[in-house]
């Protein structure tokens, strides 16, 4: 017979109850009420039916499905980046095992990972995960000291190596068929996800994962502690991996370690490109050499990029030779006045310079010196105090400045060999195709915008007789020495010379010059009043924009210039030829490189050969960097060469080897089992020094 549960009573009907009784709602002054009442209030419990019970179905299956998604994780190798890894599996509610060569227990206690010196006890726990933190050159080894029939037959393997052909290969080849294969590289460190891995890369690629439901889960539990924490997940062959990582990874390294070769450092007139380069080699000698060396060793493609280096490198040096080659022999032969100033006359200057300044007498040794007196030269001259300025070489970097001094107030004139009458119309400056009727109208200042090849040239076809006799000239060249040699050889003595270098131009200055960097040297400035005003004038005008304003002599420039200038735009050159290209795994060092390129590639290579030829440390520069790069490869081919010899010798004593003729070793040593290249012909030891295998081998030149 059915009966009413105490949750379904009919209600009672109102003759029952008490005439006492009031539907009103009841208060805490009421009286006591009935005892039937209260037994009726007993039985008439308001509860809410769609509540959450304890335990609720739909709470339930979250709970299994959490449950689920939570992995237990051995890292095999607790260095810097298995801890690094292991602090957000840990967070993730993932249960983490550790075991490594070293004894980090505390580390692991600290992180709330369970760590075993033993690997045994490691397997034993069923690890659903095995992920390999290990370097690349002990990856082997590590794989074939675990205990693998202690594993579940099914756990999942997973590396995180910089390169990836050379773990899946090894993988496939040292684990039995049973377990699952993931290959990943995390693109980023410790020091590069400082701030969280949102955004950065993580490519994979499932070599082999079991057809079974839970494989597949787990597979996408692991990636998804990944893509959890935001990472730009991106699925990836092993052999495109490689390809694109020996272009980004592997030549962002190695620019990185030539530059920290040449100890760069930072200078009073950094530009924005040698910022960068500074930067990079700070990220890249964060890393230790062994890792530069698996990317170099264990990625095929890492050869050819090195070779397409040295050669674009070499290629490079020949141009500037060869057309430095032409100059010389022009000099020698072609009937043309020699050089005002020879490499050989800046060697034996004790400043660099052929004729000292009045100028440097009154200036201390540092010479560099930041000027921030802006305030203190808009109190000195009257912003009304206007100049005529006449601009010699009306291109682009000439037009760039006559927008700025016309929208200061100044009066200027512009002439150059080809007709820019349009443009100097547009901007509000008065054109002249002809030199004399250009210094007839007396300019207060020539502004010699000319390439630094024609500035000779051009100076010399100036009619300068035409010209007020106290005129200030001022060049602004990305080299000084130079023109200041040329103006106080070829100006009279009446003359004041400026030398500037404003390190922009109408790409970098495009958005102002507020902080720019402006370089000067008052060359000969007379000591009157107004030419003294005249020259302070023509500074304010660059002041008054914002720029940093440094005084420094043009030989101490020229020293900066060198290290930072040239040597960018030396590797923006080098890297040119290379024809990088970006890549779906880009690094930020890979897009610092880029930039760099497209920056530097901008620039005609006549400013780049006026940097070489007309700067005398660019020589010693070029000279540091070629030993630099000479430097790294000898380590890289020296430390394989070493690798070689002991696979070919193995544990033998190497002078009975050499004795021993009738081994009749073949040169052919990649066909050797050698562990570290795939079945690929080439011959990575033709770029090594030699070493004898046999007499065949010397007779037969093959080394």
């Amino acid at each position: 017979m059915l009966s009413l549960s105490p949750l379904h009573l009919s209600p009672p009907k109102l003759s029952s109850l008490p005439r006492t009784f009031s539907l009103q709602p009841f208060s805490l002054s009421c009286p006591t009420p009935p005892s039937s009442l209260r037994r009726l209030r007993r039985r008439l419990e308001i509860r809410a039916i769609d509540a959450a019970q304890l335990y609720d179905y739909e709470s339930k299956l979250a709970a299994d499905f959490q449950s689920s998604t939570k992995l237990k994780i051995a890292i095999v190798g607790f260095g810097n980046f298995g801890q690094f890894l292991a602090r957000t599996f840990v967070q993730q509610g993932h249960t983490v095992l550790a075991h490594s060569r070293s004894d980090h227990s505390r580390i692991a206690e600290t992180l709330g990972v369970s760590f075993f010196s033993d690997a045994d006890d490691l397997c034993e726990e069923h690890p659903e995960v095995i992920l390999l933190c290990t370097s690349i050159i002990s990856t082997e080894n590590v794989l074939k000291s675990l205990p693998l029939p202690r594993l579940r037959r099914s756990t999942l393997i997973v590396d995180v190596l910089s390169v990836k052909e050379f773990p899946k290969n090894l993988l496939l080849n040292l684990l039995p068929n049973d377990f699952d294969l993931i290959c990943t590289h995390p693109m980023f460190g410790p020091e590069s996800a400082r701030n969280g891995w949102n955004g950065l890369f993580f490519v994979y690629d499932k070599v082999r994962i079991g057809a079974e439901e839970s494989r597949v889960l787990r597979c996408e539990s692991f990636l998804g502690i990944f893509e959890k924490e935001g990472c730009e997940m991106v699925e990836m062959s092993c052999a495109e991996h490689d390809r694109f990582a020996a272009e980004s990874q592997f030549i962002t390294h190695t620019v990185g370690r030539v530059l920290e070769g040449l100890k760069l450092e930072s200078t009073p007139i950094n530009t924005k490109g040698y910022e960068t380069l500074l930067n990079l080699v700070e990220n890249t000698a964060a890393d230790s050499f062994d890792l530069y060396y698996g990317l170099f060793v264990y990625n095929k493609n890492s050869l050819v990029m090195l070779e397409r280096l040295d050669l674009a490198f070499e290629a490079l040096k020949n141009l500037l030779f060869g057309r430095l080659h032409d100059v010389v022999r022009k000099q020698l032969f072609g009937g043309q006045e020699r050089l005002q100033i020879s490499r050989e006359e800046y060697k034996h200057s004790s400043n660099g310079a052929a004729l000292p300044s009045s100028s440097e007498a009154t200036r201390s040794q540092n010479v560099v010196v930041a000027i921030d007196n802006k305030l203190q030269i808009f109190k000195r001259f009257d912003n009304g105090s206007k100049l005529k300025i006449a601009i010699i070489g009306f291109g682009n970097f000439g037009q760039f400045l006559a927008k700025t001094m016309v929208g200061q107030g100044h009066t200027v004139l512009a002439y150059s060999r080809s007709d820019y009458s349009d443009v100097a119309q547009r901007l509000g400056v008065s054109y002249f195709s002809d030199a004399d009727d250009l210094c007839e109208e007396h300019p207060e200042v020539i502004l010699l915008c000319t390439s630094i090849l024609s500035t000779e040239k051009v100076l010399r076809s100036l009619p300068l007789q035409r010209l007020k006799r106290s005129t200030l000239f001022v060049d602004v060249l990305s080299v000084k020495e130079f023109p200041r040699n040329l103006f106080l050889q070829n100006l009279p003595q009446d003359f004041d010379i400026l030398c500037t270098h404003p390190m922009f131009g109408p790409e970098s200055g495009r958005n102002g010059w507020n902080s720019l960097t402006f370089v000067y040297d008052k060359v000969r400035i007379g000591s009157e009043e107004s030419r003294i005003s005249r020259c302070e004038i023509f500074l304010e005008i660059f002041a008054r924009e914002g720029c940093q304003m440094v005084e420094m002599t043009c030989a101490e420039h020229d020293k900066h210039a060198a290290g930072s200038q040239f040597i960018t735009h030396t590797m923006g050159r080098i890297l040119e030829k290379l024809g990088l290209e970006s890549t779906p795994i880009n690094t930020k060092g890979y897009e610092t490189l880029l930039r760099l390129v497209e920056n530097t590639a901008g620039d005609s290579f006549a400013l780049y050969y006026g940097l070489f030829m007309y700067n005398v440390n660019a020589m010693e520069q070029l000279e540091r960097l070629d030993l630099a790069f000479e430097s790294l490869k000898k380590q890289l081919f020296g430390r394989l060469h070493g690798v070689l010899r002991k696979q070919l010798f193995e544990n033998a004593d190497e002078s009975q080897v050499f004795l021993n003729r009738n081994l009749g070793l073949r040169c052919y040593v990649l066909e050797l089992r050698i562990g570290l290249l795939d079945d690929s012909r080439e011959n990575p030891l033709r770029l090594m020094e030699p070493f004898p295998c046999c007499d065949s081998c010397r007779e037969k030149n093959l080394w």
